[in-house]
């Protein structure tokens, strides 16, 4: 029995044994485990610390588009005359190639081109105003004739000449230098020479002295986006007109509205047309094909002179079949 107790001992002790062994080695795992995501737990608590500091969960800021046109807007408080219309988009306009603008005065129709590749920001303005109908029933308010400028202004709805669009915009595509107050060599040559009236003029003898060619059409965007001119004579006016297109048919509707001639307006300046000038519609519509350069114009019937032969070319023989020349009465009598 002794022995039999001893046995039952032993299992029992190596049951135990192998209980605590197993339990034992479920501990060791435990810990190896917790060692190993202790591990990785700290390395992305250190790969997270690393990011932050890094700025990796800053808020990141919309990527910007440089504005072609950044729209300045003016003060309707400070100048009761501008008009709050809102501004152009300041992305996304046309920057090449060119658009058709149509004035519809009461007594005929203005066509131009606009550049929209040298003046983008001023084409999309006149687009953008058109398209709303802001032109439209408006007067011109203004028609210079002294001091080399010679231009119709219209997109004032105020008629005061500071009024119009409440945005502006920097001045593009000016001219490339102010004219010339001295008068050029060859126009001194001439008066020295007492040459006629139909010498070529100093404007014609200096070219950089006609800034604006008749049929140019140009804006003055510190003053307001919405004011145009358009000139109907060679000017050399100093001002820095932003230059957006020129005239390609109805000139002689702006020259007609020139010769009716101005009055006084409100500061007493001669400049206000004589006659109401108003713009019924104005319309910008893309040109899809380029304008094609217009042939230059016949020469008058009658006006052509033949050309005269050259000293050093030989005189034409007479046909053969002409006549001989008859002798001259005096001649004859001489024999």
């Amino acid at each position: 029995m002794a022995s039999s107790n001893t046995r039952q001992r032993k299992l029992a002790r190596a049951k135990v044994d192998r209980q605590l062994a197993r339990r034992a080695d479920q501990e060791r795992r435990s810990r190896q485990l917790k060692a190993v995501f202790g591990g990785l737990l700290a390395l992305a608590l250190v790969g997270l610390v690393g990011a932050w500091t890094l700025g990796a969960f800053d808020e990141k800021p919309a990527e910007t588009v440089a504005e072609t046109c950044p729209w300045n807007p003016l003060d309707t408080a400070a100048n009761a005359n501008l008009k709050d219309v809102g501004k152009p988009a300041a992305t996304g306009m046309p920057e090449s190639g060119t658009s058709a603008m149509t004035v519809a005065f009461g007594t005929g129709n203005v066509v131009a081109e606009l550049d929209r590749t040298n003046a983008p920001c001023g084409a999309a303005s006149l687009k953008y105003l058109a398209d709303s109908g802001f032109y439209n029933d408006t007067k011109c308010h203004e028609l210079t004739h002294a001091d080399g400028s010679f231009a119709l202004a219209c997109g004032d709805p105020s008629g005061t000449g500071t009024g119009g669009a409440a945005y502006s915009w920097w001045n593009e595509n000016a001219p490339a230098e102010a004219p010339s107050t001295e008068p050029s060599a060859a126009a001194s040559a001439t008066a020295a020479a007492g040459a006629s009236a139909a010498a070529t003029p100093a404007a014609s003898a200096n070219p950089a002295a006609v800034r604006y060619p008749a049929g140019t059409v140009a804006m003055l965007p510190n003053i307001s986006g919405s004011q145009f001119v358009i000139f109907y004579q060679d000017s050399t006016t100093a001002t820095n007109y932003s230059i957006v297109g020129k005239v390609t048919s109805g000139l002689d509707v702006v020259k007609k509205i020139a010769a009716a001639g101005t009055t006084a307006n409100e500061a007493g300046a001669d400049v206000k047309p004589k006659q109401d000038v108003v713009v019924k519609t104005l319309t910008v519509v893309d040109n899809s094909t380029p304008a094609t350069p217009s042939a230059p114009a016949p020469a008058p019937s009658g006006s052509a002179t033949a050309p005269k032969p050259s000293a050093s070319a030989p005189a034409p023989k007479p046909s053969a079949s002409a006549p001989a020349a008859q002798p001259s009465a005096s001649a004859s009598a001489a024999s």
